[in-house]
């Protein structure tokens, strides 16, 4: 038996339906705080659905039991010691039913980047010290965050991208091929005690203009600002003009077994989809 937990957010939901066509429902459950929520997705493909909260440590254990392998999606509370403390129940929830292997999704350079990403590292610490054989999926930004139909209609609106990027590059990655990989690695053999740098091909945003000009054949260009004018994205853009994001590797492409989606694909999907919402 396979459990996903935050299957009401975008990523679990990518996972259970990858899953799906791997597996019959009744071998899947789908863990939500709040389970009403996703009912009827789970009664039309024969999915379980159990409550479970990260910070009822009764409620995980009791959505876990037969439990053979659990995915720990990490939680969205970013309030400073948080994270290790929900996940550590959620760990401890799993090796009390029986577990035999813990999937989590980290972060990238969970263990030697900034600050922030310190409660990954203390997750992946408990992990280690649980005794429960385990994978951690440490997962770059979500590509869909920066590029999505909104974002790429508004940059050919104004003819410009504008972000205060440096001049480097991102290794971001979208939603669908993070949860495909972790997919793949709740059904595949030979991921024990692993970790994996899930990051996607590198991109700039000099190059995301120019990609958005040729599949729209509007002209665009990009502008890059400084960090002081950059408002609420000062902080993303402090990470990718420090270089955050300009490191490559190929655990990504590796578990999806494919290269792992480009740019020019993301932006594609964008301008169909919001040709579509027209």
């Amino acid at each position: 038996m396979i459990v996903v937990t935050g299957v009401s957010g975008n990523l679990g939901r990518v996972v259970i339906e990858d899953l799906l066509t791997k597996l019959p429902g009744d071998e899947l459950i789908a863990v939500s705080r709040t389970p009403a929520s996703i009912e009827a997705y789970g009664t039309s493909r024969n999915v379980d659905v159990r409550q479970g909260d990260y910070e009822d440590p009764a409620s995980l254990e009791k959505a876990f039991g037969g439990a053979e392998v659990v995915l720990i999606v990490s939680s969205p509370d970013v309030t400073p010691g948080t994270r290790p403390r929900q996940h550590g129940n959620a760990i401890a929830a799993a090796k009390a039913v029986g577990a035999k292997r813990i999937v989590y999704t980290s972060a990238i350079s969970a263990d030697t980047g900034p600050g922030f990403l310190a409660d990954h590292a203390a997750t992946e610490a408990l992990l280690r010290e649980s005794g429960v054989p385990f994978t951690a999926l440490r997962n770059s930004f979500y590509t869909d965050f920066f590029v999505n139909p909104a974002a790429v209609s508004a940059a050919i609106a104004a003819g410009e991208t504008v972000a205060a990027d440096g001049g480097r590059a991102l290794n971001t990655a979208t939603i669908l091929d993070f949860g495909l990989a972790a997919s793949a690695v709740l059904t595949d053999e030979g991921h024990e005690n692993r970790t994996y740098e899930l990051r996607g091909p590198l991109w700039t945003y000099d190059e995301l203009a120019a990609v958005i000009s040729e599949e729209s054949g509007s002209p665009v260009a990009h502008r890059a600002i400084p960090l002081s004018e950059a408002g609420e994205g000062a902080f993303v853009g402090q990470l990718v003009s420090d270089g955050f994001f300009a490191e490559p590797s190929d655990d990504l492409a590796t578990l999806l077994g494919r290269p792992a989606t480009g740019i020019r694909e993301v932006v594609r999907e964008a301008l169909a989809s919001g040709r579509g919402q027209r």
